[in-house]
C-alpha cells in the first residue's frame, strides 16, 4: 500500500503549483500570518479533492498489480463467512487514497514548520525574505 501511494505523490506537484497561482492577497497574508501549518492548510482546502481523484486509481491500480486487493478480497470473504457477524464493507482504495493523502499533507506541514522556525531550512532567498522575521 505504502508503494502505491509513493508512486501517486509526485502528481500533487502539480496541484500545488496550481494553488499558487489561483492564491488571492488574503490567501498569502493568511499563510503569512497564519500557524506553522497554514501554508499547508490552504493547499490542503484548494487541492484535496484534486489530488484524491488523481491518486485513487494509480492507487487502485498498483494495489491490484501486487495483490493487495486479491488479499482483502479474500479476507473478508472469510469474515463474511462466520455466522452471525455484520458484514462489513470497506472500500480499500478510498481507504488507503485518504491515508496516502493525510501523509502527504503531514509530510508538507512537518516541511512547513521547519522552514518557519529553522533558518537553515530557508534554502531560497525567497523563503529568506519571508519567513526571516
Amino acid at each position: 500500500m505504502n508503494r502505491a501511494a509513493e508512486k501517486a505523490v509526485p502528481k500533487a506537484a502539480s496541484y500545488f503549483a496550481g494553488a499558487i497561482k489561483e492564491m488571492s492577497f488574503e490567501d498569502a497574508r493568511g499563510i503569512l500570518n497564519g500557524g506553522d501549518t497554514a501554508a499547508t492548510k490552504f493547499f490542503e482546502k484548494k487541492t484535496h479533492d484534486k489530488i484524491y481523484n488523481e491518486f485513487k486509481p494509480i492507487i487502485s491500480t498498483s494495489m491490484e498489480e501486487v495483490g493487495v486487493t486479491h488479499a482483502y478480497k479474500n479476507m473478508m470473504s472469510r469474515y463474511d463467512s462466520i455466522p452471525f457477524m455484520d458484514k462489513q464493507s470497506l472500500d480499500l482504495d478510498h481507504y488507503v487514497t485518504n491515508k496516502s493523502l493525510d501523509g502527504l499533507f503531514y509530510m508538507v506541514g512537518q516541511e512547513e514548520k521547519k522552514i518557519r522556525t529553522d533558518p537553515a531550512a530557508r534554502v531560497t532567498d525567497l523563503l529568506k525574505t519571508v519567513f526571516g522575521k
